[in-house]
């Protein structure tokens, strides 16, 4: 099953704890959950077929059912605040990914799987539109949610220590010459 109402609140509670520079809010979250998911795996073909024409039948049928994955779906979006002198583009479109984490990790401590999924869909404009999403609002991803009764082991990661130096100022640094 997919997380109850008042999970999806603790859900979203969570998210809206990301760093958020000058209080901007720069996220939305849109919940899709029973027949919305078939609404969505239409609007998912009917892009691909703009996208490419000579799509097969096959192609288009997988497109349909991808929504159909999980028994939830959340989509996120960041509302950009163009022209903000203060907070840049980037780093409201990463609070919102952050957002996002944080639906994540807090739907696994209530029990529930979820993956957060982006892709072509993401960037194309036909599913922007369809789900309602203004000029300023892009897509972070689709985050499917449910239970799982299958053991599924995280995958394999690099160690740590290979993405981790260590920055000491140089003497004679530019810091001298200001």
């Amino acid at each position: 099953p997919a997380p109850s109402n008042a999970q999806l609140d603790t859900l979203f509670a969570a998210a809206v704890t990301a760093p958020d520079h000058c209080g901007l809010q720069p996220w939305r979250f849109i919940v899709i959950r029973g027949n919305a998911r078939r609404r969505l795996g239409d609007v998912f073909v009917e892009a691909y077929k703009l996208r490419d024409p000579s799509a097969s039948a096959a192609q288009l049928e997988n497109y349909r059912l991808k929504p159909l994955r999980a028994p939830l779906i959340i989509a996120v979006a960041a509302n950009i605040q163009t022209g903000n002198a203060k907070v840049p583009e980037q780093e409201q479109l990463i609070s919102a990914g952050v957002a996002a984490q944080h639906i994540q990790l807090a739907a696994r401590a209530l029990g529930y799987h979820s993956i957060w999924l982006t892709g072509i869909n993401t960037h194309d404009l036909y599913v922007s539109s369809a789900m309602g999403l203004d000029f300023d609002e892009k897509l972070v991803g689709f985050i499917y949610l449910g239970s799982c009764t299958q053991t599924i082991l995280p995958p394999e990661r690099p160690q740590s220590a290979a993405f981790v130096s260590e920055w000491t100022q140089a003497e004679n640094s530019h810091e001298s010459a200001i």
